[in-house]
């Protein structure tokens, strides 16, 4: 495919415009689970090194960035995207990859954490060493928070005061980590994260029994993320 990844510096800056566009592209395609971000601030990551961008032929086809919280106590690793040319080809993975190097070597008494909802992306996670947790593990920065007014989910975040959402939390302490180069480690800890999903899954059923709204809630996530097929098929 002939991609250089590598970490993005002043020279990418005149970037940040397409970048922005594809982060609000992918938001809407998936209709869910994407803060929107301006020029300014894809910029601002740039030009402090704390950023990843994928690059073919002078353009750009894939991006991920760099956020600190709590006095760099919890770093989260957020914006990843590819273009639709090039998805499904490990690109993402590849990414990620650079950026949980990138982050470790910048904050290496971090703990990395991250909200998603997409299914590409916690697998990568989990090869990588994160563990699926509740919300109430991480951070309780505000202006992380701030960062999911612009998705359409928004209501539900609030409306359960931050203890759950379409999304999954997932957190990896690399003080903790021993590298994950086996592919046997790397299905051991995919293993372990269906079987989290599927535990989720049954909790938020048994609560959107009780509640109107969480059986409201509950019925959207099934529709958006379709993890008993991700189970099946993995």
């Amino acid at each position: 495919m002939n991609i250089t990844i590598g970490v993005a510096d002043s020279s990418h800056l005149k970037f940040s415009n397409e970048i922005c566009n594809m982060i609000e592209q992918a938001s809407n395609i998936r209709g869910t689970g994407i803060a929107k971000r301006e020029p300014d601030y894809i910029g601002a990551k740039i030009s402090e090194g704390k950023a990843v961008i994928a690059m073919q032929n002078q353009n750009v086809v894939g991006f991920c960035y760099i956020e600190s919280w709590e006095g760099q106590k919890f770093v989260a690793n957020s914006g990843l995207i590819v273009h639709p040319d090039f998805r499904k080809t490990g690109l993402a993975r590849d990414i990620k990859s650079a950026i949980f190097d990138l982050s470790v070597k910048k904050f290496p008494n971090a703990k990395l954490f991250g909200i998603t909802t997409s299914l590409a992306v916690m697998k990568i996670n989990s090869e990588l060493g994160y563990k699926p947790v509740t919300f109430t593990e991480l951070t309780t920065d505000d202006t992380f928070w701030k960062g999911c007014e612009s998705c359409v989910n928004h209501d539900i975040l609030i409306r359960t005061k931050r203890s759950m959402c379409l999304c999954t939390g997932m957190v990896c302490d690399p003080s903790s980590l021993q590298k994950i180069n086996q592919k046997s480690t790397q299905k051991l800890l995919w293993t372990d994260f269906k079987k989290f999903v599927s535990e989720r899954k049954l909790r938020i059923q048994l609560k959107a029994n009780a509640s109107p709204f969480l059986n409201k809630f509950y019925r959207a996530s099934s529709s958006v993320l379709p993890i008993g097929d991700l189970i099946k098929n993995s």
